[in-house]
């Protein structure tokens, strides 16, 4: 599946991923490929994203933001105020705070 992680300054994120976690208003959830469609808003937490692998990951500036789990570096977390979440034929966007 494909994530873009948007937030006011700038595209933190966009690269194909295995699955992403994040903190929905009723819980946390996982989303993987052919996932069904989902809107959903975000609350503040850890959005956990699992990529195959970091070589081809090209992390602008601002995705300082974005660290690798301290016990998978095929984990990157980023820590969210709040967002909006909307995925649709294997694309999500994140729109994060």
């Amino acid at each position: 599946m494909f994530l873009e992680i948007v937030t006011p300054e700038a595209i933190l994120f966009s690269s194909e991923i295995d699955s992403v976690l994040v903190p929905g208003i009723n819980g946390e959830f996982q989303m993987l490929n052919n996932h069904a469609p989902v809107v959903s808003v975000l609350k503040e937490g850890t959005i956990h994203i699992h990529v195959h692998s970091q070589e081809h990951l090209e992390l602008n500036d601002l995705s300082g933001k974005l660290v690798p789990h301290i016990d998978d570096d095929k984990i990157l977390t980023l820590s969210i105020n709040s967002g909006t979440l909307e995925l649709n034929d294997n694309k999500a966007i994140i729109l994060a705070d």
